[in-house]
């Protein structure tokens, strides 16, 4: 008789198990998140991200992580490139003033800052043909929109990756514009000021980019040091390089 064998009594023997690669970051909000997980994606080291905006998901990350981290976040990675550091942290400045904005706009009126004013200083808006007075709050917007409209444009930044030469130029003149906001913010709404800035630590970290860069001189910087709410590094003697290329013209 012959007999046959029962598959179900074989034993086979199991390969290797395959290694099953974490799954990817998914950098969005998913519908339905929590509140408290808004925007906590994992910080992927800097050699990690596989992305055209590689400086701004890792400047973002940082901020996140820790805002109060002033010299890991403003200071520029060795891997990187020094201009395109400083384009990001500009485009991140302007994104956050947006909510001081909104926390200023229910009492900075036209009625109680019909100017543009911030300790001795009276400011002009460049957001018109020719310059000239605004209310305090429609300067700070015409502020925003017009670095935001300068920062996104093609024909002065036209990649995510490299900055012309004769674009850099931009970045002292609108640093100047975006540190009156802090200034007139700071002198004449103090407690709103406080209250974003113990928060997000914007005005520390816009103060050391302007020091670590060199952009503004001291006596510029008429917001006191203690209005940064934390405490800032000791700069680098080397990371204080000058910019001869900045020296542009400033409306007041």
């Amino acid at each position: 008789m012959t007999s046959t064998e029962n598959p179900a009594n074989s034993s086979v023997s199991p390969g290797p198990a395959k290694e099953v690669p974490p799954p990817a970051p998914i950098w969005r909000n998913r519908p339905g998140i929590r509140q408290e997980d808004w925007s906590q994606w994992p910080l992927i080291p800097l050699d990690q991200i596989e992305s055209t905006f590689l400086a701004q998901q890792y400047i973002q990350g940082l901020i996140r992580k820790d805002a109060s981290a002033i010299k890991e976040i403003v200071e520029v990675p060795e891997s990187q490139d020094r201009d395109l550091w400083r384009y990001e942290h500009l485009r991140q400045i302007c994104l956050e003033l947006n909510n001081l904005v909104i926390m200023l706009e229910p009492e900075c009126t036209a009625a109680s800052c019909p100017e543009m004013k911030a300790h001795e200083w009276l400011y002009l808006c460049a957001g018109h043909p020719n310059p000239q007075q605004c209310p305090a709050l429609d300067y700070i917007v015409h502020t925003l929109d017009s670095a935001t409209a300068l920062l996104n444009s093609q024909k002065a930044f036209f990649s995510r990756i490299t900055i012309p030469e004769g674009s850099i130029k931009h970045f002292a003149n609108i640093t100047r514009r975006l540190y009156r906001i802090f200034a007139h913010a700071w002198f004449h709404h103090k407690e709103v000021f406080q209250e974003f800035e113990v928060e997000t630590h914007l005005y520390a970290r816009t103060y050391y980019m302007i020091k670590y860069f060199d952009v503004m001189p001291d006596d510029a910087l008429v917001v006191p040091l203690d209005a940064c709410m934390t405490d800032i590094p000791d700069l680098k003697e080397e990371a204080s390089s000058s910019d001869s290329d900045e020296n542009g013209s400033d409306d007041k």
